[in-house]
């Protein structure tokens, strides 16, 4: 789709991840795939804490976790383990987790 007084193309983001990234089932687009995804679970963490009105402070010394910890995991979840994450989330957050596989 060219842009009005330009002639350079604009493209979907799918198509950008494409283009720049290889198409799905390659290893450069499957990492930032996954990349993405756990950056996605330290964004609703920390969307989950800010809405119990925690601070990362309190919500460590719940789960006995430092808050740098916290820290972390809220910035980048790709390090987190699934004991981990439903700790968080179930003792920590009072919530469920719920996971999916898509196929």
């Amino acid at each position: 789709m060219k842009t009005k007084g330009e002639n350079r193309e604009v493209s979907s983001w799918a198509e950008i991840k494409d283009r720049v990234y290889g198409e799905k089932g390659t290893e450069r687009r499957d990492n930032l795939d996954r990349e993405t995804e756990a950056f996605k679970i330290g964004l609703l963490l920390r969307k989950a804490r800010e809405s119990r009105n925690l601070t990362q402070e309190e919500l460590g010394k719940i789960i006995d976790k430092k808050r740098t910890y916290i820290s972390r995991v809220e910035n980048d979840g790709s390090n987190i383990t699934l004991s981990t994450l439903f700790e968080i989330v179930e003792k920590g957050l009072g919530g469920k987790v719920n996971i999916s596989i898509d196929m």
